[in-house]
């Protein structure tokens, strides 16, 4: 039997789940990685959800991963956040439901998104030493476009500072 799968806003009764997935994130990243996410703040995860950037992608009602977008991230691209694009944030998937292709998901979301937007890119972000990340989100469509070190006192989540990234982009035809 073929899974529903739907991309939804994330409502405010969401909150609980939000940061229970963010809680699931660390601990793997605890299990994979010398880096972890230390943290976000729930005004900020708030004020995403009142916007309509916070998601969940659902299979058969249940969330089984969220993501958050903005339209602007200057601290990481600089120069070229001019462009009209979509930032995809904080992808974390239920472990019960890893392997399933979200980030294709949200590919294809971005996608049908940017028919109704001004979107010329999707983009994100990940560590730079993720080699795993690296093959994973180029292997779904993305293409590596450099590198960027985050000055200290970004304005980022403290994890951000000092860090080097790895920066995917697609150039979408609409």
């Amino acid at each position: 039997m073929e899974k529903s799968i739907l991309v939804v806003n994330s409502e405010a009764n969401d909150i609980n789940t939000i940061f229970k997935f963010y809680d699931l994130a660390v601990a793997h990243q605890k299990k994979v990685s010398p880096q972890q996410w230390k943290g976000f703040s729930k005004d900020l995860v708030k004020q995403e959800i009142k916007e309509y950037r916070q998601y969940k992608i659902l299979v058969d009602g249940q969330v089984a991963a969220i993501f958050a977008i903005t339209y602007s991230d200057p601290q990481i691209w600089a120069d070229s956040d001019s462009v009209d694009a979509v930032y995809i944030h904080r992808i974390v998937t239920h472990p019960d439901f890893r392997g399933q292709s979200f980030v294709k998901v949200i590919i294809n979301w971005a996608r049908e998104y940017a028919k109704a937007a001004p979107i010329d890119y999707i983009r994100m972000d990940t560590w730079a030493d993720n080699e795993k990340l690296l093959h994973y989100y180029t292997s779904c469509g993305f293409t590596h476009v450099g590198q960027k070190i985050v000055e200290p006192n970004s304005g980022l989540p403290e994890h951000y500072e000092g860090i080097t990234l790895n920066l995917f982009e697609i150039k979408l035809t609409v």
